[in-house]
């Protein structure tokens, strides 16, 4: 039995311009009161992430980068279950530390509801 890397490598990272546009332009998402997930297929047998958090949403740095840290981590602990996609996580509304856990379930329900609309995807093939 071979267990899956929780490790978040550098591979599984959206790091280009073109990449971002890519995933945003496939206009495919899943949505909470928090978060929206973009996502496109690749043709890798892993995922990768991109982080976008505006100024807008965010005004101080701390909060933005608190918002990405929570993000990326939720990620590198769901990845294995959403290899071969490519995904921009957006938080929809402000958050902090008063609502971790609330982010948390979030996160797990829109993998769950992608998961589904990708089975019903390919059932339609």
């Amino acid at each position: 039995m071979v267990l899956p890397s929780y490790a978040f490598k550098r591979r599984a990272k959206l790091l280009k311009t073109d990449e971002f546009s890519s995933v945003f332009n496939f206009r495919k998402r899943v949505s909470g009161r928090y978060l929206v997930l973009h996502y496109r297929y690749n043709a890798l047998d892993y995922a990768r992430l991109g982080l976008v958090v505006s100024k807008k949403m965010a005004r101080r740095a701390v909060d933005r980068n608190y918002m990405k840290r929570v993000l990326r981590e939720k990620f590198r602990l769901n990845q294995h279950v959403l290899a071969g996609l490519d995904i921009v996580a957006r938080p929809g509304i402000l958050f902090s530390h008063a609502q971790f856990t609330e982010i948390e379930h979030e996160f797990a329900e829109l993998v769950v509801k992608l998961q589904r609309k990708l089975v019903s995807q390919l059932d339609a093939k």
